[in-house]
């Protein structure tokens, strides 16, 4: 029975990713180029011989930004009714088919940069150095002025690591074996760059403090999961195998006999 995972991936490239400013609050769109490495990541990784499984998805939790939204659009999951938002765009091929409910929330929304919103790592450390603090600015240590301290970005992370552990993944691990509810496990978050990175953190119980050495360029995707398929031993997959069922994969090899 296969350990469920919750797939984290960034939203695509953005003007301001682009030159490294910091977007929080600020409601921008992806650039061209971004929007065509998220489809190429949507053909690459979702199938059902891919990474990611349509029909292995329980939920899917995405950020109330719009360029969250649109990668999310460009992923090309086909949904039974509408998104809870108003498309942001087209789609140009057919969706692949998934019975999973996707919810907005605040939690997975970008850390709320305040003061430093829109500009760059260098010229927030100038600006600490004018106005006579320690230039040597650590978001997980120090948080943002007018924004939120790494305190209130763990308490989100939290907040959503729980969620998804008692509605989908704790429930799916006590089943038996064989039971088709335990395979549909699976959950989705698309949203940010350091909220994401704070998530993989708090996944793993490690305090924000420490600051996660992790990275996860625009339209990266992530996988966490657990070990020895325990609860309570919460883990990175630093390397994830393609989903291929063995049913599949001896009608795949009878074909190709014929």
């Amino acid at each position: 029975m296969a350990t469920p995972r919750v797939f984290i991936i960034r939203h695509g490239e953005t003007d301001w990713s682009l030159d490294g400013r910091h977007t929080g609050s600020t409601d921008i769109p992806l650039t061209a180029n971004g929007e065509k490495r998220v489809k190429a990541t949507g053909k690459a990784l979702i199938g059902s011989d891919r990474l990611i499984v349509p029909k292995k998805l329980a939920h899917v939790y995405v950020s109330p930004r719009k360029r969250a939204q649109r990668t999310f659009e460009l992923l090309n999951l086909g949904f039974q009714g509408p998104l809870p938002w108003a498309r942001h765009g087209e789609c140009e091929s057919k969706p692949v088919p998934c019975d999973a409910k996707v919810e907005v929330t605040e939690d997975i929304r970008e850390w709320d940069y305040g003061d430093y919103e829109g500009i760059t790592s260098p010229q927030i450390r100038e600006k600490r150095k004018q106005q006579g603090l320690d230039p040597n600015w650590d978001i997980w240590r120090d948080g943002c002025p007018g924004g939120e301290s790494p305190a209130d970005v763990n308490e989100r992370c939290d907040r959503l690591i729980k969620d998804i552990r008692e509605r989908f993944h704790g429930p799916a691990l006590n089943k038996p074996k064989g039971d088709p509810d335990a395979e549909r496990a699976d959950v989705l978050i698309v949203a940010h760059g350091h909220i994401l990175r704070a998530f993989a953190q708090r996944w793993t119980r490690l305090s924000l403090h420490e600051g996660p050495s992790f990275l996860l360029e625009a339209g990266g995707v992530g996988t966490l999961s657990y070990e020895h398929h325990n609860i309570d031993e919460p883990a990175i997959l630093l390397g994830s195998a393609f989903h291929v069922d063995i049913e599949d994969d001896e009608k795949l090899d009878k074909l190709e006999k014929v």
